[in-house]
Parts: structure tokens; sequence; C-alpha cells
């Protein structure tokens, strides 16, 4: 078969296409991951941006409850630098390295208001910039905060899918998410990061995936021998 544009030797655009349609229809059951969850109640770049800070690390079990409390007493870069310290750290103590990520947050919050009129950077290289934020936060901050569909959001559960299924091959999240945007057609990229982390909590669990519960097993090479990564 001649290869088309976007993909690679081992990934047609029929399979990925049917790929994406079969796991639509079997995460309309799944609670939705806590970033596109508050992205579509708040619709606020800022907010998408903290939440992911808080679930670095975290459970989105837990993050979930904590960001909507926290979000429930500031929801501005300005309000967040008027929160007591205390307080702050107070409200986010159940998720992992709450300590780190409040200092985190308020250095985010005093650039933000002093240095870029009070607005999240919207370019990749900005975002990148703030202490504390990586490839993941930036991409999700930019694809689900600002709207923007540049990018592929991947945390562990894209990373390992995406070896699993064949579509790259690579040692770590920041490396798949540039190999993917290699080789996935574009149309698909919003979708991509909240579709695999559903599938992969539920699903194709990182350490012990349940193949014979997978709706893509018949498109999936490792069925079977699947080793965590």
């Amino acid at each position: 078969m001649e290869q088309e544009d976007g993909e690679n030797p081992e990934m047609s655009i029929k399979s990925i296409s049917q790929i994406i349609k079969i796991l639509k229809k079997e995460v309309k059951e799944f609670e939705n991951p806590v970033i596109t969850n508050i992205e579509e109640v708040s619709r606020t770049p800022f907010m998408v941006l903290i939440s992911c800070l808080l679930s670095l690390r975290t459970k989105d079990t837990t993050t979930g409850p904590v960001a909507r409390q926290l979000f429930r007493e500031a929801q501005t870069p300005k309000e967040f630098l008027k929160m007591p310290m205390a307080k702050l750290q107070k409200i986010i103590r159940p998720v992992n390295y709450y300590k780190t990520k409040s200092v985190r947050i308020k250095e985010i919050c005093k650039f933000i208001v002093k240095k870029n009129n009070g607005a999240v950077p919207d370019t990749f290289e900005g975002l990148m910039a703030l202490k504390g934020v990586g490839k993941k936060t930036a991409a999700i901050t930019m694809v689900f905060g600002h709207k923007k569909p540049d990018f592929i959001p991947v945390d562990v559960h894209v990373h390992v899918i995406s070896n699993r299924m064949g579509w790259v091959k690579t040692k770590n999240a920041e490396q798949s998410m540039d190999e993917l945007m290699k080789v996935m057609p574009k149309k698909y990229w919003h979708d991509l990061n909240e579709l695999l982390v559903l599938h992969g909590q539920n699903v194709c669990f990182t350490n012990s995936p349940l193949c014979s519960k997978c709706a893509i097993s018949s498109y999936c090479p490792k069925v079977g021998v699947v080793k965590s990564r």
C-alpha cells in the first residue's frame, strides 16, 4: 500500500480513523479527565494551567476535587497572589508535592501579573519559560486553555498506548509528543489525549492492561505480549 502523508509504515489513515471512532464510543461511559472537565466548565487558560500543575504526579480523582475547591476561593492570578500561602497549601495538601506546587503557583501568578499583563502566555515557548512548566503542561494549556490545537498533550497513558499500538517507539512522554506530531494526522490531534487517557485509566492500564476487554485490541500488535515501559 502506498504510504500517505503523516503516516508511518505501521499505521494507516484508515485504521487510525477506525480506532478514534471506536474509542469515542467506548469512553462515553467513562468520567472525563480533570483537565478537560475543568476546561469545559471554566474555559479559562489560567484554570487549565493551574489544574495541570496540580495534577502532576497526582491521580485525577484527587486533583479534581482539590482544583474545584481552589477555584471557589480564587480564579485569577491576582486573586491567587492575595491568598495567604498557608491557605493555598491547606487547600491543595491532598495533591503530591503540594508545598513545591504552591511555591510554583505563586511564582507563575507573580510573573503573569507583573511581566505579562495578567495573561497566561499564549505560545508554547512562553509557557515553557514558566518555572515548573514542562511540555505536557504547556501543550495542555495551549490545546484546552487557548484553544490552539497545534500540539498533542502526552502523559504516561498516551505514551504507553502509543508505543503499544506501534505508532511510535520512544522512551518517554516528551519524545512521544514529538514523534506523534510527526506521524498522526492533525485532524486527530485534539481528541487523542482525552481518548487515550480515558482508555488508559479504564482499560489499557500501564502495568496490567485488560486486553480481553479492549475495544481496539484487534488493532494492537502487543495484545498478549504487553509489557509496561
